[in-house]
């Protein structure tokens, strides 16, 4: 899989995933805005909030992003959101777009879930009341696991031989038939690990209840989810919510109200109020005497999603989605620079933290120079952190050393690399 990040976002017809998405994601991102090699109709442009290092280091006057921006020392660093089409009952038996959904699912790092938590939609989309959304969640978490077991156990007889003719580790062979999922050999090893299964592993002697269990932990490793509970604006969400939270204590969710979101934005567009993205309150024309005055009916609504969204919630959730999506799949950003007093990535001092790269936890420095580029990684010669810190290549790449400067021997003609 690409180190572009990609955040996959299933749900049911009418469950509100098509209003998340445009709540989540910036509409009028252009192809020069973003560090994406391409991007296809059914993706879309979101942004983590991160905490920038120009605050640490005082440059925030300075700080120049070349993708996304630096507000006050929060950096959104761009990321790629997928919209993922096609799912009904069956997906997993290629009914309705189902070979389409699950082909989109391999792309995607995590999976965020947009339920309808208000329970008036039912699993066809079709308005109802009553409807237990827990029935949702349970249904997604069946559809792939069923999709993954029936492409294994049908070919299971043939791993097993494999296993023991090419006398291989049961990651190797595993990894192998897995792979079509965007699957690396690591996360075949952590699922492994924790099944308490430790190699020499005689696949010979699984059952399909093993395959099953396999497919579980592989389900949790390979695609996180985050549970959207939309709608919670609604009344008859708060019962949905408890029910969810009993039934899925280890599950991270998020309340969330993507029309609230929509709403805010709008009325910010149109300078009715002051707001940023994952805050608890907004100004008003009362607060700020820049923004418009607000008429009786539109100072109703603002109150009124203010007390059942905001005050309840602490924000309409469509950020903190965003931030537990990534911090659950444990990326991190990484700031190349080429001069480690200025923070700049140019010799005359400019640019100041203009690049910022997210990559998986774990990553290492020399690992990390391919990333920028191949030929950095050929010709490395060595890495320096903050103070002129020398980075041993193998060193993991985390909060403390994530602002790195490059020296190679290559003839400099890149952005991010060096040559003394």
């Amino acid at each position: 899989m690409s180190y572009e990040l990609v955040i996959g976002c299933v749900g049911k017809p009418s469950a509100g995933k098509s209003s998340f998405l445009n709540a989540a994601t910036d509409s009028n991102a252009k192809v020069g805005n973003y560090p994406f090699t391409t991007i296809e109709p059914n993706y879309g442009v979101t942004y983590y909030p991160a905490e920038c290092p120009c605050l640490k280091y005082e440059k925030t006057a300075l700080c120049k992003p070349r993708y996304g921006r630096c507000q006050d020392g929060t950096r959104y660093i761009p990321v790629k959101m997928l919209d993922v089409a096609g799912l009904v009952p069956g997906a997993s038996e290629g009914k309705g777009l189902g070979n389409q959904f699950l082909d989109d699912l391999r792309h995607a790092h995590v999976l965020l879930h947009v339920v309808d938590v208000s329970g008036t939609t039912n699993e066809k989309g079709e308005e109802t009341t009553g409807y237990d959304p827990i029935n949702d969640v349970q249904w997604l978490k069946d559809e792939i696991h069923q999709w993954i077991y029936n492409n294994l156990w049908k070919r299971w007889s043939n791993i097993v031989r494999k296993q023991k003719t090419t006398k291989s580790l049961a990651e190797t062979i595993l990894h192998k038939k897995l792979s079509g999922y965007g699957t690396r050999l690591n996360i075949v090893r952590e699922s492994l690990d924790r099944m308490g299964q430790k190699e020499p592993i005689a696949l010979d002697s699984w059952d399909d209840s093993t395959v099953h269990l396999l497919v579980d932990t592989f389900m949790e490793v390979r695609f996180p989810m985050v549970l959207v509970l939309n709608k919670v604006d609604m009344s008859s969400s708060d019962n949905n919510i408890n029910k969810i939270c009993m039934k899925y204590p280890d599950m991270k969710m998020i309340p969330t109200s993507a029309l609230a979101e929509i709403f805010l934005r709008k009325m910010r567009s149109q300078q009715y109020i002051a707001y940023r993205e994952g805050q608890d309150n907004f100004e008003t024309s009362d607060d700020n005497a820049e923004l418009k005055p607000c008429d009786e009916k539109l100072r109703g609504r603002l109150e009124k999603l203010k007390d059942l969204v905001l005050f309840r919630y602490g924000s309409t959730g469509v950020q903190d989605t965003i931030k537990t999506a990534v911090e659950l799949k444990k990326f991190i950003p990484v700031y190349p620079v080429k001069n480690l007093k200025s923070l700049s990535c140019d010799k005359a001092g400019g640019s100041v933290l203009r690049d910022c790269i997210m990559v998986p936890r774990g990553t290492q420095v020399r690992e990390f120079a391919g990333i920028l580029h191949p030929d950095l990684e050929k010709h490395y010669l060595y890495a320096e952190g903050i103070n002129g810190t020398r980075l041993g290549e193998t060193d993991v790449i985390d909060e403390t050393n994530n602002i790195i400067k490059y020296t190679s021997a290559m003839v400099e003609g890149g952005d991010n690399s060096n040559k003394d």
